[in-house]
């Protein structure tokens, strides 16, 4: 079964970019594979741009609405994600614990629709 791993952190929680603690975050998400041989098939992820660069859109009444930055007022942004392909949920969610944001943020784990 496919699942949608979404990254949600507060950057305020987030090392600093440019420090070695940064370096040494930014290169577990590089190692996220090996640690999960065997739990799950990595299938797609990345990271995504600041929320501040973010457009949303609704449409209502049949015209188009669009506004800077997301939909929802949140201390934890939307930074990225992993599809995966796993037997369960809890192969899943063991995929989720190693990934880095699990410990300072939110990994939500949603199985993908297959039609």
């Amino acid at each position: 079964m496919k699942y949608m791993l979404l990254l949600y952190a507060d950057p305020a929680k987030e090392p600093t970019p440019g420090t070695p603690e940064f370096d040494a975050y930014i290169q577990e998400f590089f190692t996220v594979g090996e640690r999960t041989k065997g739990i799950a098939t990595f299938l797609a992820g990345d990271g995504l741009q600041p929320v501040e660069t973010a457009t949303s859109l609704r449409l209502r009444n049949g015209k188009r609405e669009t506004m800077d930055g997301p939909f929802a007022e949140t201390r934890e942004h939307l930074g990225g994600f992993y599809l995966i392909d796993a037997p369960d949920l809890d192969a899943a969610l063991a995929y989720a614990a190693e990934i880095p944001v699990a410990r300072l943020g939110t990994v939500e784990v949603r199985p993908v629709m297959e039609y």
